[in-house]
């Protein structure tokens, strides 16, 4: 579903991480879930299922897997809480065509990523783009892209505005802007919700997800490229 990437010296990095090394969010109390969403992968009709879980201590994993068609995509986000802050521990991220159509259509590529928050920087493995191998510097409040869904979710609930981020993942940071486009029905279950309507676009890239309120993710997620439906996530359940 959905996935994207002040440069200091290293003794000012590790400090100022030292200081500030969560992310702060709105209040919220983290449960486990587990969601079933209707796919279609780059016009190919597949599942996906959604799962926070919890790790032991104040460590939680969220994990996306996207299966179909062929083609199967896994993303999965380590993060750690203190209160009402967190922050993303690890993450890694894979694609692959095994068969059929997509095998010929996707590119397999699996790449790991680790937060090394005592360190001050993020660090990649697997297949990095190229000049994007370097160690990413950390600022306090930095996410990956599975984290912000979670943290999205919460705060279009809570009101908040601007809903702007800074990711760090594929060898890179980027910062994120959400904007509200109004409100949308949407049918979740077989039941029509309202729901809050958030953009982000990036070039040719663009990021819409509707938000309902009490639901911990988003209703539907879709991604479009150059004008074109990527992914397009609609939940079915949610327990």
């Amino acid at each position: 579903m959905m996935k994207i990437r002040t440069s200091l010296s290293r003794l000012l990095a590790t400090a100022s991480v030292a200081l500030l090394t969560l992310a702060a969010l709105p209040a919220m109390a983290i449960e486990p879930f587990s969601a079933s969403y209707q796919a279609n992968y780059m016009g190919m009709r597949a599942q996906a299922n959604m799962n926070l879980a919890r790790e032991g201590g104040n460590r939680w994993k969220y994990a996306l897997q996207v299966a179909g068609a062929g083609a199967r995509l896994e993303q999965n986000t380590v993060f750690e809480t203190n209160g009402d802050q967190w922050r993303p521990v690890s993450s890694s991220d894979s694609q692959r065509g095994e068969s059929g159509l997509a095998a010929m259509l996707m590119k397999n590529r699996e790449l790991t990523t680790r937060y090394d928050w005592s360190a001050g920087e993020a660090r990649f493995s697997g297949d990095v783009r190229e000049g994007q191998s370097a160690p990413v510097p950390l600022q306090a409040g930095d996410l990956d892209g599975m984290l912000m869904n979670l943290v999205l979710v919460r705060d279009v609930q809570a009101g908040k505005s601007p809903l702007r981020y800074r990711l760090v993942e594929d060898g890179r940071a980027k910062r994120q802007l959400f904007e509200r486009q109004g409100t949308e029905q949407v049918t979740v279950g077989g039941k029509s919700m309202q729901a809050t309507k958030v953009v982000r676009t990036d070039g040719r890239r663009e990021i819409i997800a509707w938000i309902v309120d009490d639901l911990p993710v988003p209703a539907r997620l879709l991604q479009r490229r150059d004008g074109k439906d990527h992914i397009d996530m609609r939940l079915q359940a949610v327990n």
